[in-house]
């Protein structure tokens, strides 16, 4: 069975568009153990509380959880550890200095297989949505459902 036959799970943070503003993206990829891997391939895993953090230069992803993998045995992996995620020093120093001057936050927004078959996670720069925006960005929500609808009935 070849690798693009296979459909492999796409894990979404559906928090993340709803809690933060989202001013830039990024791919990165991710460094993993075997049986984490194997967890991912098979859709066990949350982004709904992970956040990254940049440290010495380098930037983690933290309090994602990737469940355990049940044949994995000895080798098994801690759920919640720190994973490093790889991207281009230059990369991360432009954005370090966006997180240390403005105060912003890295959430991540996707962890998916590229053609390769390799784990990407897409990293958003975001910026904390008040509880205003929050509400109007549910009124616009609604409202564009509500033109959807008379648009369709008017058919």
């Amino acid at each position: 069975m070849s690798q693009g036959s296979r459909s492999t799970p796409r894990i979404v943070n559906k928090k993340a568009r709803f809690n933060f503003e989202i001013l830039e993206k990024v791919e990165a990829g991710i460094a993993l153990t075997g049986s984490e891997v194997k967890s991912l391939r098979a859709g066990q895993a949350s982004l709904d509380e992970a956040f990254a953090v940049i440290r010495n230069r380098e930037i983690f992803l933290r309090q994602c959880n990737i469940s355990p993998y049940p044949q994995a045995g000895y080798a098994q992996h801690e759920p919640t550890r720190e994973r490093k995620l790889l991207m281009k020093r230059r990369e991360i120093g432009k954005w370090q200095d966006k997180v240390t001057l403005r105060g912003l936050t890295l959430i991540p927004l996707v962890l998916y297989f590229n053609d390769r078959g390799l784990v990407k996670v897409q990293i958003g720069l975001a910026r904390g949505k008040t509880h205003g925006d929050k509400r109007s960005d549910m009124k616009k929500r609604d409202h564009q459902r509500e033109m959807e609808r008379a648009m369709r009935r008017g058919r």
